[in-house]
């Protein structure tokens, strides 16, 4: 099964420019996913970095690296759960949103630049209670850039997340 940017807008929150996947390219639900991110020099993080400066300048920060294997993971999860069984929900008749809450034994092995293509491979560990357990990598070509040991996401009732009122 394939994902393209439409699909993940109606799976996932998250908009410009915090959606951070591109597509999905296979998933195998309950088991694991291949997604895809490709990093540009227009993206927003890079806004305001000076002309001239030294290559480095210009590395894909952690934490959104982190970020976009975390929505490969609640794709997955979201994927997961079979049809019709409907939204996330933390209780009966409220609505939910997964969010990311821990990370584990994660290692980011080399920077990622404008021009490269992520690659994460996630894999569902476990989904307990209402969180999931996800692990993985991410790869730029044939280079490993980052491991995941473990990830955790919760689902928490939307309109404490949103502010929405009844």
């Amino acid at each position: 099964m394939r994902l393209d940017h439409g699909e993940l807008r109606a799976l996932l929150p998250h908009r410009y420019p915090m959606l951070l996947l591109d597509r999905v390219d296979s998933v195998e639900p309950g088991a694991s996913l291949e997604a895809v991110k490709a990093v540009t020099g227009c993206e927003p993080c890079y806004r305001g970095i000076a002309e001239g400066q030294t290559p480095d300048r210009y590395a894909y920060p952690a934490s959104l690296l982190i970020e976009s294997f975390g929505q490969g993971a609640a794709v997955l999860w979201l994927l997961s759960r079979g049809p019709g069984t409907g939204p996330l929900s933390p209780g009966p008749g409220t609505a939910g949103l997964p969010m990311f809450t821990a990370a584990r034994d994660c290692v980011l092995l080399r920077p990622v630049y404008p021009g490269d293509v992520i690659r994460h491979r996630v894999r569902l560990e476990q989904v307990v209670h209402g969180a999931a357990f996800a692990s993985g990598s991410s790869w730029v070509g044939t280079d490993q850039v980052a491991e995941f040991g473990s990830m955790m996401a919760v689902v928490r009732p939307a309109d404490a997340i949103t502010g929405a009122r009844r």
